[in-house]
């Protein structure tokens, strides 16, 4: 097969090469698999009305005991599943699951970019519904918003279904995420996968504080002003979520904040004619009933799809709205909305008392919530009896299902082959494969029961375990090494990110995220001790360990030991790296950043002070170096983009920078070899440590590199391998401290 041409797969003989070439059985089935819809319309004769203005979000919380029957059962269902282990029940509904080839199919023959779950399920809601309104086609331009977006399928599909529809219009696209290179969101609420943001950054809108939280209200109004640069926002999609697996039965109840949010940004940003797609699932609190007769009253059309992409055993659905009528109707209560925009607020009062909804469209909302509660518990009772036993006919059944659906998917939605060229990116892949978010393991009742567990407990049932308990070997850094000086770098391009000040290093785009994870658990649980015994003077030293790191003379040695090199300037202010019987090269100490030998702090290399202190001491050397000489930088971690800019700076003025671990004083040291000026990087640092003296409180500077300078090159891999030695060796460490407790 030539997928540069776009070949489509050849079916073996025995297999019909169209939907229609299936038994008449087989084939309505698939039909029906992709006719998951309901709506919601006025009886006739009548109107649903919005309710006043000031009753909204004024009651407490009620429930419709109908509803309240449909979750109960719902969940009993579900229930049944908790003692499965996770890995093997997703391999088995995967097997069963009748629309899981088409994303296979679609990759094979389409040459789709980003062919994800999500992107077959934009594909089918586009083709199912007509997003694109009449005004936006007659003015020959398309604008749209996508929230929550990442890793941006939904924008990879739609620019798929413009450039094969011979739809000629001049899009425009703006999307927002939580940033997932902000070290302070949290691992479980980002997206890992950065393919296409990292080649279109300036299309995201992270807001003022830069994390991406469209629950802030200042970043609402800040995003009205991010896209004023369009004529008018004709599609607003909002496919966000939370990890809910913690407590999967009250998966609605979590996500309502955010989906409050969702709608609110939608309703504000959209022009009449426009289009809103959400999605939700399960739709039984007051929270989905309020918000959903907001949407019925605000829109010509709204309908409950459930894509035939979207596993059929899961509350996953979408509400599509179409034909936005205007902000004029509604705009006394989206200015209470937007006053009272935030996390907390659906969480403890309704948006509307049930008094004011109407009792033909609960009606409705009844029916529609059990159509699709009944097409759910029908998927988790035949996966539950498959299970357990799954005959050669019905393997053989549900094979053919697979494969009609895939031809059917194909057909029906006119899915052409886009040649990469047309694509979103075009060029080749910027980000590096940073280490992917952690997967679930297990059943729904061990991870419960391994929530509860201090760290160490949780360490021994994943994957690190003997790789931590692992002694520390002399020979770990040695081997990467980035060469230079970097050639290749626009600095006229470098500028500054500045965002809310870190609470914590939560995250990085430099490391394995459980490793980091595990160290601040174990940190965060070890409070109480590390204040009673600091960990610099009192834990418990592993004496191999310490024989195998690199000692001060042995890291010095190293840097005399290149012929080339006449001097060396030391940032390490430490008495145990002075007086050394050194010869051969002349040195130079100077006054660093202070570190501990373990890092007993959450923020990392994130603190402020520590980050100012650091720049200040390498901008001084790089302005008295002379040509050739060499530098020994000291480093907790190289965590954020802060440090990673800095590391970056320094592989553009040296021929080689490396790391070694450290015995005394800072964790870890780089050893920068063969100084070459780049006298508008001084220009830069000597810009940076201004700005960063002049910010207000509460605000911090993030990074001065572009994030598409940080994640390109060998850099990235190389940060990724010295933060990775500093978090492994200090678990190791702490592990003795928490065995004596």
């Amino acid at each position: 097969m030539s997928r540069g041409r776009g070949t489509k797969k050849r079916l073996p003989p025995d297999k019909p090469d169209t939907p229609e070439s299936y038994d008449e059985v087989i084939l309505d089935e698939v039909k029906q698999l992709f006719s998951k819809v309901r709506g919601y319309s006025a009886p006739p004769g009548s109107d649903w009305c919005l309710p006043d203005p000031s009753v909204a979000l004024c009651d407490l919380p009620w429930s419709h005991p109908p509803l309240q029957a449909l979750k109960n059962s719902l969940n009993e269902v579900k229930d049944r599943l908790s003692d499965k282990d996770l890995s093997v029940w997703h391999q088995h509904t995967c097997s069963t699951n009748r629309a899981g080839t088409i994303i296979s199919h679609l990759r094979e023959t389409t040459n789709a970019e980003l062919c994800t779950q999500a992107w077959a399920k934009f594909y089918e809601i586009q083709g199912t519904f007509k997003l694109l309104s009449e005004t936006a086609l007659q003015n020959g331009d398309f604008n749209s918003v996508h929230l929550c977006e990442a890793p941006g399928a939904f924008i990879s599909a739609l620019n798929h279904f413009l450039q094969t529809s011979r739809l000629y219009c001049d899009w425009t696209w703006v999307a927002n995420t939580l940033n997932p290179y902000h070290e302070a969101n949290a691992r479980s609420c980002t997206i890992a996968d950065d393919r296409l943001i990292a080649h279109t950054l300036p299309w995201w809108f992270f807001g003022s504080d830069n994390t991406g939280d469209i629950m802030l209200q200042k970043h609402l109004l800040e995003l009205q002003v991010f896209v004023s640069n369009m004529r008018r926002v004709d599609l607003v999609t909002a496919d966000g979520s939370f990890d809910c697996q913690g407590d999967p039965g009250e998966q609605e109840s979590l996500v309502a904040p955010l989906q409050y949010c969702e709608t609110v940004c939608a309703l504000l940003l959209l022009a009449p004619g426009g289009s809103f797609v959400l999605k939700m699932f399960t739709l039984f609190e007051h929270s989905s009933i309020c918000l959903l007769y907001l949407l019925v009253y605000c829109f010509c059309s709204v309908h409950v799809f459930k894509p035939a992409t979207s596993k059929s055993g899961n509350s996953e659905v979408y509400i599509v709205c179409l034909d936005f009528k205007s902000k004029d109707d509604v705009r006394p209560l989206l200015s209470k909305l937007i006053r009272n925009y935030g996390p907390e607020i659906i969480s403890t009062s309704a948006l509307f008392p049930k008094s004011c909804i109407p009792s033909s469209f609960l009606r409705q909302h009844e029916e529609i919530c059990a159509f699709f509660h009944e097409l759910q518990i029908n998927t988790i009772q035949e996966n539950l009896q498959l299970f357990t036993s799954m005959t050669a006919e019905q393997r053989k059944r549900l094979d053919q299902l697979r494969e009609c659906a895939a031809q059917f998917y194909v057909q029906r939605f006119q899915v052409q082959y886009l040649s990469r060229k047309r694509r979103v990116c075009r060029g080749g892949s910027l980000a590096w494969g940073k280490p992917c978010q952690r997967k679930q393991m297990g059943s729904y009742n061990q991870r419960k029961e391994i929530q509860f567990k201090e760290w160490r407990q949780r360490l021994a049932h994943g994957p690190y375990q003997t790789w931590i308990e692992e002694h520390f070997q002399g020979e770990e850094g040695h081997h990467f090494v980035l060469t230079g000086p970097m050639a290749e770098c626009d600095l006229n391009t470098w500028f500054s990110h500045v965002g809310a000040t870190l609470p914590k290093v939560c995250s990085s785009a430099f490391c394995d995220p459980e490793l980091l994870g595990l160290l601040n658990d174990a940190i965060e649980g070890l409070t109480v001790v590390l204040k009673e015994q600091p960990l610099a003077k009192n834990t418990p030293a592993c004496k191999l360990c310490s024989i195998r790191t690199s000692s001060p003379a042995s890291i010095l040695n190293e840097i005399c030991s290149f012929p080339d090199v006449a001097f060396c300037m030391v940032l390490v202010d430490n008495p145990l790296w002075k007086d050394l019987p050194l010869s051969g090269t002349r040195l130079q100490f100077c006054p660093g950043p202070c570190y501990p030998e373990m890092c007993i702090s959450t923020l990392h290399d994130g603190d402020p002070l520590l980050q100012h202190k650091l720049l200040s001491s390498v901008f001084a050397a790089l302005c008295g170096l002379s040509e050739g000489s060499a530098l020994v930088v000291p480093l907790c971690s190289a965590l954020t983009r802060f440090t990673a800019s800095l590391v970056l700076t320094l592989h553009l003025c040296f021929r080689s920078v490396g790391f070694r671990r450290s015995v005394y004083g800072p964790p870890v040291v780089l050893l920068c070899v063969g100084f070459s000026s780049v006298p508008q990087i001084n220009t830069i640092l000597q810009d940076v440590l201004d700005q960063m003296r002049t910010l207000e409180p509460g605000r911090q500077l993030l990074q001065f590199a572009p994030m598409e300078e940080l994640i390109r090159g060998s850099l990235p891999q190389f940060l990724s391998n010295l933060n990775n030695t500093v978090l492994r060796q200090q678990l190791h460490s702490l592990l003795p401290l928490q065995q004596n407790r």
